[in-house]
């Protein structure tokens, strides 16, 4: 019977610790039905299926996908910053150091002054 149930590796990590489970289950179970069933979210109070993103192989996937055998499901943490306001602010400053120029954005080029 084992031959029919698939191995799966669920994986979540924060900052200071991480747990992978592994499960078996059966062919066609859903992601989110895998997740479940291995149990992770007794370790972790802070996952939510419905907000957390989910990947097999680091790729992002949804919760309806099904896993094929030797997979491995991630949850994703929510961003804690926006990269795309972090890199805006990021170049605001250096226009107002004068490390940017001020109208391209690019580096000053002080030879042709």
């Amino acid at each position: 019977m084992n031959e029919q149930l698939l191995t799966l590796e669920v994986v979540y990590a924060l900052p200071d610790r991480q747990k992978i489970q592994v499960v078996q289950v059966t062919p066609g179970t859903s992601v989110e039905d895998a997740i479940i069933q291995s149990g992770i979210m007794q370790f972790f109070d802070d996952i939510d299926l419905s907000k957390n993103s989910v990947g097999i192989w680091n790729k992002t996937c949804k919760l309806t996908d099904q896993p094929r055998n030797g997979d491995r499901i991630e949850i994703y943490r929510p961003l804690v910053a926006d990269p795309k306001e972090i890199r805006r602010r990021r170049a605001e400053k250096a226009k107002l150091e004068g490390r940017a120029d001020k109208v391209t954005g690019g580096r000053p080029d002080d030879k042709r002054k």
